[in-house]
């Protein structure tokens, strides 16, 4: 992809054309010349445009026309208006809508010329932040997951220490947190790497699984499904020469004393609990899972993207996440293969996030108060987006990027 970044200027007249091409010469940039405001965002979907000077009075569109268009497009542009007839309220308005600024004729080239280096300038710090936080987060992970924060770095010291010695273990937290991924982790790092990571989800158990996993490790998923039957013969089978992790949403000491899950199974899985915290509990970590989900989607679907904006990565870190890391990969994902420009935009995120309507200033009702009870506010999440897919509660599920089983299981919770 080629650095250099790109400059739009567009005014009908021909020789302020001339002038601004020689004044930003030495900026950097590369300088496309446009007399016509439409060829000029005809070809805005096709080339990528850094930065923009615009002429507020033209014949045919208006420049606060182009620059609204400029911001749908590619929202990433820093617009700069300029005119012969400046007044404070029109410099208000373009500011307003999203103009970096607001220039008058005749010129102040040498401001012009800091205004553009600025916008170079964050532009480029802000793709080596992006870079760097990738780069942080291929180096500070474990066996693929991507955690920054001390709460999941000392998650990954306790999977190292047992890796080597444990036949049993219990990861504990929510439904998307990575808890199959801190499995494989305990898998790749210990003696058994060799042999086969079988998974299991335990609301579908075979009578050959033990058998499947041939030495290796098998994983439990959701264990506290499994029915009462096969807890007893789970208990007998610990015996064999099976690793066997297992992961669950629930409190099993708590189902055990309720009579919903067997006592002593509980002590033999639980030698080790490994708990994965939620991610608004590691708000910390989502520019560094960001960076990594953005790298391999852009990969993927063959995208020039190669950074978030401030005002995006604001909103992921605000997010509501009721699927944890799950669903942030699910929202980049779909980002990723619906954007345009270079950069993930607001309206990238906004469009495929439907918690993006709780982040302040994005919400047409005021946002939850800081004081609300968590489980109101995940309760009236899930009514609004039970409401945006008509009832239809597997749509629901994927949106919220849980499994449709643990939206039933909430809906009971929230007497839904």
């Amino acid at each position: 992809m080629n650095d250099t970044p790109v400059l739009f200027v567009i005014d009908d007249e021909p020789g302020i054309l001339s002038l601004v091409e020689r004044a930003v010469s030495s900026t950097g940039y590369r300088t496309v010349l446009h007399r016509s405001p439409a060829d000029a965002l005809a070809t805005l979907g096709h080339e990528r445009v850094d930065a923009a000077l615009i002429d507020l009075r033209m014949p045919d569109v208006g420049g606060l026309d182009v620059l609204r268009t400029i911001r749908q497009v590619q929202p990433a542009c820093g617009v700069i208006l300029m005119t012969g007839e400046g007044s404070v309220e029109c410099a208000i308005e373009a500011v307003k809508r999203g103009a970096l600024d607001y220039l008058t004729k005749p010129l102040d080239f040498e401001r012009l010329r800091r205004l553009l280096i600025d916008t170079r300038d964050e532009a480029a710090r802000r793709a080596d932040l992006f870079t760097s936080e990738g780069a942080t987060a291929r180096r500070l992970e474990l066996c693929g997951v991507i955690g920054r924060g001390p709460v999941m770095q000392q998650l990954f010291g306790l999977v190292r220490r047992i890796a080597p010695h444990a036949r049993t273990a219990l990861i504990t937290g929510e439904t998307g947190t990575g808890k199959e991924g801190i499995a494989r982790a305990i898998h790749e790092l210990g003696p058994r790497r060799t042999k086969r990571f079988v998974t299991l989800n335990c609301g579908a158990v075979v009578e050959t699984l033990f058998e499947a996993a041939e030495g290796g490790t098998l994983f439990l998923d959701e264990i506290g499904e499994l029915p009462a039957p096969w807890q007893a013969k789970l208990l007998r089978m610990l015996e064999t020469d099976v690793r066997v992790i297992a992961a669950t949403t629930r409190d099993l000491r708590a189902e055990a004393d309720a009579g919903r899950f067997h006592s002593d199974l509980v002590d033999r899985l639980n030698v080790v609990e490994l708990h994965v915290p939620p991610l608004r509990e590691r708000r910390e970590d989502i520019p560094y899972l960001t960076a990594a989900f953005v790298k391999e989607f852009a990969g993927r679907f063959g995208k020039p993207i190669d950074g978030v904006s401030p005002a995006a990565e604001q909103i992921l870190i605000s997010g509501a996440w009721l699927g944890n890391v799950r669903e942030l990969r699910n929202v980049l994902e779909r980002a990723c293969m619906l954007a345009e420009g270079h950069v993930l935009t607001e309206r990238d995120v906004v469009g495929v996030m439907p918690a993006a309507r709780d982040v302040p200033g994005l919400s047409q009702s005021p946002p939850a108060p800081l004081d609300q009870d968590l489980d109101q506010v995940e309760r009236d999440h899930i009514v609004r987006v039970l409401a945006d897919t008509k009832g239809n509660k597997q749509a629901a599920a994927r949106r919220l990027g849980i499994s449709r089983r643990t939206l039933y299981r909430r809906l009971e919770r929230h007497n839904l």
